[in-house]
Parts: structure tokens; C-alpha cells; sequence
């Protein structure tokens, strides 16, 4: 049982640190490539490979028809919903104020909807590392997040987009639970990204502005290797290895890495790019990673069953 418990911790930190790398990818690949057209192509291709592998191993990908309402919604709201509020919030939002509506929230949605669902249950532990979460999220971006904006009327309905993607997002992942005690979570991952993938896909060449100018064989070679990056890392290991967490920890246990992959994205802003840390960040950071630690530590309940 021990060596089961040190295998998913060792998942979480893994999934943890390419999810942290994947702000420096999507940053390097956004600066020439529409937000929702980059999202939608790199689902689509993980999402395919997945399928495909699943295929050659001879495991079959159908889902029974009783289960396909559940899917179809849990793929619409983890894929196709989610990014492009959560894009096209962060284009009114300033970056710093995006990551922490998004990520200090995030784990809140998943253990309301989680305890709301019956899934999990309430604890004084879970409570005190949502609110360890939040502080540390605070710390490190809150002088960022606190500057002026420039006054655009839309920035409200940014940071309202951006609530609602990790509402939107939080409710999907609880949705699939279910779906990850009938199914192997390859095959979840696999169909919901990839038809998550083609919708967004799609949603993007008919109205996102200036997707169709910016078809994937016009992309340099920067923007390619962030999103092959991004479709391996991010997509392949890490959603996989999220949703085998969502099965085995829950939803808002899992989501435990919206308060260290921030961590790791600064670290490798100061290791990649020479930025430097302030002590307000590395407060904000350590605080985080103790908030990780009292949600990925199994409770009393947890660790007698």
C-alpha cells in the first residue's frame, strides 16, 4: 500500500513540473499563433495519438451509449469551453491578475462541485490548504495583479470569463469521475481531448480572428517546438496523469497542482530567462508548496482504508 501512495505523489510532482513548464511553452508559442486555434490543434493531436495508442495495444476505445451523454459533457466543459473563456479572458486581464483568479479559484470550484457531487467530503485540513492556496497565490502575484489596468469596460468581463472557465472546468472534472471507475483513464483522456480538440478546432477557423491566416504549416519553428511541447508534456503525460489523480485522490486533491505548478513556471522563468525572485515571491511560493503538501497528505479516513 505504502510503495501505491509514494507512486502517485511521485505522478503529482511530475505532473506538477510539466504543467509549470507549460506557461513558459504556451508563452513562446502564443506570440505568433491565435490563442484558440494553438489550444484546439494541440487537443486534437494529443487526443488522436492517445486514441491511436490505445488502438495498437488492442484496447478498444467505445464508450457505451449510456455513457456518452456524460462524456460529451465532460468533454465540452474540460476542452471546449474552458480554454477559450479562460483565453480570451486573460486578453482583457493582465497576465499576473489571470493566474491568480484562475488558479487561487480553481480548487475551490473543484471541492465545492466535489463535495456537492457526494465525491468527497469536507475536512478542516482541505479547508486550511485551500486557504494556504489562495494566500500563497496572493503573495507571489498580488503586486503584479494590483497594477492599474488601462480601464477597458471589458476587463470586468474578463476576469467574469475567467472565473467561469474554472467553474466550467471544475464541474467537467467531477462530471468524469464516474467515467474513470468504468473506463481506463487513457481512453477518457483520449476522447475527450481529441473531440474537446475538434470542436475548439472548428469554433476556431470559423470565428477567431486571423485563425485561418495562421494554419499550423505557417508557424515558425519556435511556435512548432512550444507546441509539440505542449501535445506531449502537457496534453499526453500530464492530463493523463490528472485524470488517473482525479479517480484515485478526487477532484480537488488532484487540483492540488494549481499551487506549485506557479511555483515551478517562476523557478524556470529565473533558471531559463535570468529573472529574478523577490522575497514576497519566495514567501508566495513556499506557502504554496505547503498548501500542496496538506492536499496531497492523506487524511486519517484516507490512510486507514
Amino acid at each position: 500500500m505504502r510503495s501505491h501512495v509514494d507512486r502517485r505523489t511521485l505522478l503529482f510532482a511530475l505532473m506538477c513540473l510539466i504543467w509549470g513548464a507549460t506557461w513558459v511553452a504556451a508563452k513562446v508559442g502564443l506570440a505568433s499563433v491565435p490563442p484558440v486555434l494553438f489550444s484546439g490543434t494541440r487537443f486534437l493531436a494529443a487526443g488522436g495519438i492517445i486514441l491511436l495508442w490505445c488502438r495498437m495495444r488492442g484496447e478498444s476505445t467505445a464508450v457505451a451509449p449510456a455513457h456518452r451523454g456524460r462524456l460529451a459533457l465532460a468533454m465540452l466543459l474540460m476542452v471546449a469551453l474552458t480554454y477559450p473563456l479562460l483565453f480570451w479572458g486573460t486578453i482583457h486581464v493582465s497576465s499576473g491578475l489571470a493566474a491568480v483568479i484562475d488558479l487561487s479559484f480553481l480548487p475551490v470550484a473543484l471541492l465545492g462541485f466535489a463535495v456537492l457531487a457526494g465525491e468527497e467530503r469536507f475536512s478542516r485540513r482541505k479547508g486550511l490548504a485551500i486557504g494556504l492556496g489562495a494566500l500563497g497565490l496572493a503573495v507571489l502575484f498580488g503586486p503584479k495583479a494590483s497594477t492599474p489596468g488601462t480601464g477597458s469596460p471589458l476587463e470586468a468581463w474578463g476576469v467574469g470569463a475567467i472565473i467561469l472557465s474554472a467553474l466550467v472546468y471544475a464541474g467537467g472534472s467531477v462530471i468524469a469521475r464516474p467515467l474513470l471507475r468504468v473506463y481506463p483513464p487513457l481512453v477518457v483522456a483520449g476522447v475527450t481531448l481529441f473531440w474537446g480538440g475538434v470542436v475548439t478546432t472548428l469554433a476556431a477557423l470559423a470565428a477567431e480572428p486571423g485563425a485561418l491566416a495562421a494554419l499550423p504549416h505557417r508557424w515558425p519553428a519556435m511556435a512548432w517546438g512550444a507546441w509539440l511541447f505542449l501535445v506531449a508534456g502537457g496534453s499526453l503525460a500530464a492530463y493523463t496523469i490528472y485524470l488517473v489523480l482525479v479517480r484515485d485522490w478526487g477532484p480537488s486533491r488532484a487540483g492540488a497542482y494549481c499551487y506549485v505548478s506557479p511555483a515551478i513556471a517562476v523557478g524556470l522563468g529565473v533558471v531559463l530567462l535570468g529573472e529574478r525572485i523577490a522575497v514576497h515571491e519566495g514567501v508566495g511560493m513556499a506557502t504554496m508548496l505547503a498548501a500542496a503538501w496538506l492536499a496531497v497528505r492523506p487524511g486519517r479516513e484516507e490512510a486507514d482504508a
